[in-house]
């Protein structure tokens, strides 16, 4: 692997610990970290905090220069990547499959707060 690519994989990694901590304080329980699937990756699974409708989260965690170039780095393939390994979690986890499931996204960029998009897309 390049110098290159190490340098953003750990910029990924560290910017799934702050989404992963920004969730959390806001009440999400969180199920799982870089979930790997055939095909794909699921950056967060996470369930709505308990104060609401329990709802089965999968979150794509995009860092970027800005909020915009971020969301806009979110597309039809990608999405289609996660729908697949959310569809593959569900699959291994049973119990969870009661539970209706939204996909968010977490976008980051520097000097900002995280911008959570809660149901980005549907399927």
């Amino acid at each position: 692997m390049s110098v290159e690519r190490q340098k953003a994989r750990a910029r990924g990694t560290a910017g799934e610990w702050i989404a992963t901590a920004y969730l959390a304080a806001k009440g999400y329980r969180i199920l799982s970290r870089q979930f790997l699937a055939k095909g794909g990756e699921l950056d967060i699974v996470a369930l709505t905090p308990f104060w609401t409708d329990r709802t089965l989260v999968f979150v794509e965690v995009r860092a970027r220069g800005t909020v915009e170039a971020a969301a806009d780095s979110v597309g039809a393939t990608k999405r289609q990547h996660v729908e697949s390994a959310a569809a593959q979690f569900r699959a291994r986890k049973p119990k969870l499959n009661k539970l209706p499931h939204r996909f968010d996204l977490v976008l980051l960029a520097p000097g900002r707060w995280p911008h959570h998009i809660i149901d980005a897309w549907r399927v």
